[in-house]
């Protein structure tokens, strides 16, 4: 399977997911300039976190714009696979993908710590290896993932099952609590109805090796890539 990681200026993550998919599960990964126009064949894109154009104006507001995100759009609205992680998740709201918006955190400070999610749905491409309901731990760093959306939207969401990873206590409560950024009902990931685009705040990537604390990470990663050989 071919994965390309998108570099904007400003992003930091790009690295790190590259070596989780080239170097610890062996599949063909590429970089792909946010300049260009070419995804090189690839078979999911994933938009990495970080600060792309430094955050100006808002997180993910200029990305946007960039060139490449014209062919990340119309491969998306093929049916094409796309992770946006964290200001990925912000690109791909700005973009339209995906429906909502990112609020400043709630205490308005940058959060950078290990928290649990719950599966919310396992039946896309991205969580088809966890269980529902599992709980996962996987870092977050955000100021801007105050997730929110207007109540029409909101039961949009909560009918078509595209909440995907709530935030969640150790044992999988879900309060406030373990809300950490305040995001409506402790939202941390949503899909676009197809299920074939999908955006996290937290790092699966920083979540790959036992060395750094957890694997769960890597759950994310595998399910794309058994999704693909179910479908070859």
């Amino acid at each position: 399977m071919k994965f390309g990681v998108v570099v904007f200026p400003g992003s930091n993550c790009d690295y790190d997911t590259y070596y989780v998919l080239k170097e610890i599960l062996n599949q063909p990964t590429f970089f792909l300039w946010h300049k260009d126009h070419d995804l090189k064949g690839v078979d999911c894109v994933i938009l990495p976190g970080g600060f792309s154009y430094g955050d100006y104006l808002r997180s993910g507001a200029i990305a946007r714009f960039s060139p490449l995100m014209e062919e990340i759009i119309e491969f998306a609205q093929k049916g094409g696979l796309v992770l946006g992680i964290c200001n990925g998740f912000q690109i791909l709201l700005e973009a339209g993908l995906l429906e909502g918006a990112m609020l400043r955190n709630k205490k308005l400070k940058f959060l950078c710590q290990t928290i649990s999610i719950r599966v919310e749905n396992n039946k896309i491409p991205f969580t088809r290896e966890a269980r529902p309901g599992q709980v996962l731990r996987i870092p977050i760093a955000h100021f801007d993932g105050n997730y929110y959306a207007p109540p029409e939207i909101l039961d949009k969401l909560k009918k078509n099952d595209q909440i995907i990873f709530r935030y969640c206590t150790e044992t999988g409560e879900i309060n406030e609590e373990a809300n950490v950024n305040g995001s409506i009902e402790n939202i941390a990931g949503i899909s676009n109805t197809s299920g074939n685009v999908l955006g996290m705040m937290p790092h699966p990537e920083r979540a790959a090796e036992a060395l750094l604390g957890s694997c769960d990470g890597l759950i994310i990663f595998k399910s794309i890539i058994n999704f693909q050989k179910s479908i070859i």
